[in-house]
């Protein structure tokens, strides 16, 4: 089943909500905005994970996704 994440990164914490296809929540909690303590959350979930480059992502967090996932291309 597909699932889809949001994060709304902050200076201290970030906020992070994981849905299902059907918009059901699966998963959300505050995680320390770091790269190493998010890759750590995700990498909890055991699904694999795709990264959509966004242009308004930290670059310290934007490398973080390249390491723990593989880019979709439009």
């Amino acid at each position: 089943m597909k699932q889809y994440a949001g994060i709304d990164v902050s200076l201290e914490y970030s906020s992070v909500c994981v849905v299902d296809a059907d918009g059901r929540i699966v998963r959300e909690a505050k995680v320390l905005s770091e790269p190493d303590a998010l890759i750590a959350w995700f990498g909890k979930l055991g699904v694999a994970m795709c990264w959509f480059p966004r242009r308004t992502e930290p670059v310290r967090l934007s490398s973080a996704w390249k390491r723990m996932a593989r880019p979709v291309r439009k």
